[in-house]
């Protein structure tokens, strides 16, 4: 168990309320994976529930479109904002056994032509499963489309105003006793800004979040900065198409830099250094390009310019909080929550309703305050404060633990690892050859308990 997965035990779970169970009236901002999720479970407790959603359909950040924003960097406030940040060739990074909810398995629907039943599918396949959702559990009913909310805040009573605005311009101000914020995290794009030179720097810069297709970069020599799943991905579908593609990574290690096996136009380096106006982009390990485009896949920032807490709630350096088990601010909880996982839902359904309990505010912000002492003994970055790559699946059983919920099944968690391992073995073909179908076929002996 790591450190951070030890905070998991810091407070043991309250007993049981003996209060009544309640009816609340719940707004739910965002009607992506973790909204539709979130409307299903508060639903189920017996609350009312309002889901809001910008776009016009449900499926939040699996929603494709070929726009693009005005700014393509995506820094420029006055832009016109495109919630996608999905490329046209998109494919999972997880085998779709891991990424189903688990009463509802995402299983390939062979008898229609128009869906992708490959085990790693694009991600039209994804935005239909969760329409099947939707549509399954009677979720689509609840949901405002084409409305956006333009505020969030405290009223008198500890009951919350939202203040909406459908796209015909006519607003609305409602009174909900709890809110719940599911507007995802793929909208605001974070760029690598501390470059020096990169404010003269005379070429073009766009950020992920706008690239659609490599078509555009036809012949151009492309910096990409990151070393996430996008970046890997983006690296080599510009290599076919690119003069030359150049990815600066801070995570590269002492000598794997150079050009990438496989590629002739693919080279991989240490982080930038500067950049200079004649084009020029001089890296940390001392090579040097001209160059025409700065890809930044540097991921997002968590933003809700919506949501007034008279600064109980902040957004410092990507870090939002605080946050009790990255869910409930202490000073207003269980009336307002950030969710992005099944458990999360029910978890905070079964709080609303009377059923669950937290602990006294104090004990929570202990707990908070623990996990960041451990954040920075470790050494690890405030924006990294909500990345769990190392102890997901103990943080995904606590709250199943929490919500009086099974955790996750064993075939789950080793197939998940298993994906990642054959992902770093297998970087080019990891998602049309596997070696775990030995989980597979147990997956498939649970869901069939599912779907009989």
């Amino acid at each position: 168990m790591t450190n951070l997965a030890a905070t998991l035990q810091h407070v043991s779970l309250p007993p049981t309320t003996l209060h009544p169970l309640a009816s609340r009236h719940v707004a739910v901002i965002g009607a992506g994976a973790s909204g539709l999720v979130a409307a299903r479970e508060l639903r189920r407790e017996g609350h009312r529930v309002v889901v809001f959603e910008q776009g016009d359909q449900v499926g939040g950040t699996w929603v494709y479109t070929p726009k693009i924003e005005s700014d393509p960097l995506g820094v420029d406030p006055r832009r016109t904002v495109v919630q996608s940040s999905l490329y046209q060739s998109l494919r999972t990074n997880l085998p779709r056994e891991v990424m189903g909810f688990r009463d509802f398995p995402f299983v390939p629907r062979k008898d229609d032509k128009e869906r992708d039943s490959r085990r790693f599918p694009g991600h039209r396949e994804v935005l239909m499963y969760l329409e099947d959702f939707a549509s399954e559990f009677g979720i689509v009913e609840l949901v405002r489309l084409e409305t956006e909310v333009m505020f969030v805040g405290m009223v008198d009573g500890g009951k919350w105003q939202v203040r909406s605005k459908k796209r015909d311009g006519i607003c609305l101000d409602e009174i909900y006793d709890a809110v719940v914020v599911c507007n995802g995290h793929y909208t605001e794009p974070r760029v690598a800004d501390d470059i020096p030179g990169i404010d003269s720097w005379p070429g073009k810069q766009i950020h992920s979040h706008n690239y659609r297709t490599a078509e555009p970069f036809q012949d151009k020599v492309v910096i990409l900065i990151g070393s996430a799943a996008s970046a890997a991905d983006i690296s080599r579908e510009l290599a076919g198409v690119a003069k030359e593609v150049h990815v600066a990574s801070r995570s590269v290690g002492d000598g794997a830099t150079g050009k990438r096996p496989d590629y002739d136009n693919l080279w991989l380096h240490s982080m930038i250094k500067s950049v200079h106006e004649d084009s020029s982009v001089v890296f940390k390990d001392g090579s040097a390009v001209l160059a025409d485009v700065i890809l930044h896949c540097t991921g997002y920032k968590y933003h809700f310019p919506f949501l007034e807490t008279n600064g109980i709630v902040m957004v410092d350096d990507n870090c939002v909080g605080p946050l009790y088990k990255h869910v409930f601010p202490p000073a207003l909880a269980p009336w307002l929550s950030f969710i992005g996982l099944p458990w999360k839902s029910k978890w905070i359904a079964g709080l609303l309703s009377n059923r669950l309990a937290l602990p006294h505010k104090e004990q929570m912000m202990e707990d908070v305050e623990a996990f960041y002492s451990i954040l920075e003994s470790s050494g690890i970055p405030k924006r990294y404060t909500h990345n769990m790559a190392d102890y997901q699946f103990e943080y995904d059983d606590w709250l199943a633990e929490a919500s009086g919920s099974p955790g996750s099944e064993i075939w789950r968690k080793e197939m998940y690892n298993e994906a990642w391992k054959n992902k770093r073995v297998r970087p080019e073909t990891y998602r049309d050859d596997w070696e775990d179908d030995h989980l597979v076929l147990q997956a498939y002996e649970d869901f069939k308990q599912i779907l009989k």
